[in-house]
């Protein structure tokens, strides 16, 4: 199997980091062996199976159907595309429609973690779609992840769960950043909150890890607040299409929706703490 690293035009990496950032990016991938390429297109003609990773689901279209994009590839056939960007449902079934017609593979792959899991290798990835193609990147899949769960062949099942569990976990920290608000204005200590709250059934690693986070100010970025955000809005857009109210969600998106204004979109989720505080 072939792997090759897309490099970005510059004017999209400006859009999330510097350009020595970027190039520097491609020059550590290449030191361990990645091949650099133009455009999408030459990743897709030079590889067996191709994975995608950018922004939110308009970036994941303009990888396919944009200028230099996969479609422009002279043959898909039996070419192997995993998307693994936080996309709906509908971008998903966009993506296969477009891929398929070609005679490509395709699966959506969305992760779940941050960005010390992806750097520990312990991500959790939900698939859907194809299921030859899930087969053939399990050796990629246990690189990245400490487990992959195949949730059927009907694409948009990942990007459904992936949405799912982002309620969960989002709602659940701007109820964390509440919590420590209200103790603090209360004159408790936030620091004994969170020695009690692990002790409860209400324990998570990852609510006491972000929760000292809120109380230092350490808002570098694991998970950054606006792709929480970017998430939240997919639930929402779920949640419209079935005609299931989802209220906490809606109010949540909003609470990081103001964070983001408040200049805190690149910063780790746990600065949702303050617009909770402030």
């Amino acid at each position: 199997m072939t792997v090759r690293h897309y490099k970005e035009p510059l004017s999209k990496w400006r859009r999330a980091t510097s350009d020595q950032t970027a190039v520097q990016s491609c020059k550590d991938f290449e030191k361990v062996g990645a091949t650099i390429a133009v455009t999408p297109c030459d990743v897709v003609e030079e590889a067996d199976i191709t994975f995608s990773c950018v922004a939110d689901p308009q970036a994941a279209k303009e990888m396919v159907f944009g200028n230099c994009g996969v479609l422009h590839c002279p043959t898909l056939e039996g070419k192997g595309y995993v998307e693994m960007t936080s996309i709906d449902a509908d971008t998903s079934h966009d993506i296969v429609e477009a891929l398929g017609g070609k005679g490509g593979r395709y699966l959506e792959a969305q992760i779940q973690g941050s960005k010390t899991q992806a750097e520990e290798g312990t991500l959790i990835i939900l698939a859907a779609g194809d299921r030859s193609l899930f087969d053939d990147c399990q050796s990629c899949f246990k690189a990245m992840s400490k487990n992959s769960f195949y949730l059927g062949s009907e694409i948009g099942n990942a990007s459904k769960m992936n949405s799912v569990l982002q309620v969960v976990g989002g709602v659940s920290l701007g109820a964390l950043a509440e919590g420590l608000a209200l103790a603090d204005r209360a004159g408790l200590s936030q620091a004994d909150l969170l020695d009690v709250l692990a002790l409860t059934p209400l324990a998570s690693p990852h609510l006491i890890l972000k929760g000292r986070a809120m109380i230092e100010s350490s808002y570098s970025t694991h998970q950054p607040l606006s792709h929480m955000q970017k998430d939240l809005k997919l639930a929402l857009g779920l949640g419209d299409a079935l005609e299931q109210s989802l209220p906490l969600t809606a109010t949540t998106n909003e609470i990081f929706k103001h964070a983001k204004r408040l200049g805190y979109a690149n910063h780790d989720v746990a600065a949702v703490y303050i617009r909770a505080r402030f």
